[in-house]
């Protein structure tokens, strides 16, 4: 496509995350549990999916603000993944930190955003859309406040981009019926079951989908953890389940799941193969602590999909 450098570039909020994994239980309020298992890690949605994408052999670009002691350290880590990360920016203050803890079925974070909180006005910079639109398709891995999204969406669609969004848990954003409208303006929506429930506002994942299809949400699609996940296809609902592994630690996982998710959209891919190689994906990640260890090459990838769904 004339004009584009990128195959995706990731945008979001980055953390240096601590995760503590391995838990057998989860502590009531009070109670303390200890565990060996512990890693310092580049954090945030944006850099999760932004590495899975270029271990599968994508050209990527991540864009997002880090404190100024800390932007070596995070050039430093992210090299050995071949990212383009000429879209960082030195933010004046701390960079954002996320404390992660996990069993093997469920986690929680704990978050200091830090730098984080000058992002918006970032992505309206008129810079920042013209670096954006160099992409193929822009990935979005924060919540977009409205302003922003119905200033930059139309001008990345106009300039070519497709473009995914996947907020995260927000109890405040995922709720508000002023943010349909950019539900509705992206070409893909990716939550996970919880951040369906509380987008329509229910338990269930029948009504997630009913509200989907009210909204005319182009391409929703709900992640189900361990049970894979789901998604609309004009009508049809489609399925598909993960392969099987011994999960160590489910951080990033969700944002695997992206990074395959959008190799399979860019390779055209239709509904089907696009939920299995996000599920292999976000499947592969748990193997190791942490959200980066785990993620699959372009060789992984296909050898596990050919044995989980071609035998």
């Amino acid at each position: 496509m004339t004009g584009k450098t990128h195959d995706v570039a990731v945008v979001g909020e980055l953390y240096i995350d601590h995760v503590l994994s391995g838990f057998a239980t989860w502590p009531q309020p009070g109670e303390e549990v200890v565990t060996d298992a512990y890693t310092r890690e580049v954090g945030g949605g944006a850099a999760n999916t932004a590495c899975g994408l270029a271990r599968l052999g994508r050209a990527v670009r991540l864009v997002g603000i880090v404190g100024e002691a800390d932007t070596p350290w995070f050039q430093r880590r992210l090299a050995p993944y071949g990212l383009d990360t000429g879209g960082l920016r030195v933010g004046v203050g701390a960079t954002g930190i996320s404390i992660s803890v996990s069993t093997r079925e469920d986690r929680s974070f704990f978050t200091h955003m830090g730098v984080n909180k000058a992002l918006p006005a970032l992505l309206v910079d008129p810079a920042m859309v013209a670096d954006l639109a160099r992409a193929r398709h822009v990935h979005f891995a924060l919540p977009l406040e409205r302003a922003v999204a119905g200033a930059l969406l139309p001008a990345l669609r106009a300039a070519g981009c497709t473009t995914s969004l996947d907020v995260g848990f927000q109890p405040v954003w995922l709720p508000n019926p002023a943010n349909h409208a950019t539900c509705q303006a992206v070409d893909h929506f990716l939550p996970n079951e919880k951040e369906g429930a509380l987008f329509c506002n229910s338990d269930g994942a029948v009504d997630y989908l009913t509200l989907a299809r009210r909204l005319a949400l182009p391409h929703p699609v709900l992640k189900l953890g361990p049970r894979g996940a789901m998604a609309l296809d004009g009508d049809t609902t489609v399925t598909a389940a993960p392969p099987l592994v011994e999960a160590i630690d489910t951080t990033g996982a969700g944002d695997a799941f992206d990074a395959g998710y959008i190799d399979a959209l860019l390779d055209g891919a239709p509904v089907l193969e696009r939920l299995r190689r996000a599920c292999i994906c976000g499947a592969l990640s748990t193997r190791v602590a942490g959200a980066l260890g785990g993620i699959p090459d372009r060789t992984e990838l296909w050898s596990v999909y050919e044995q989980s769904y071609r035998s």
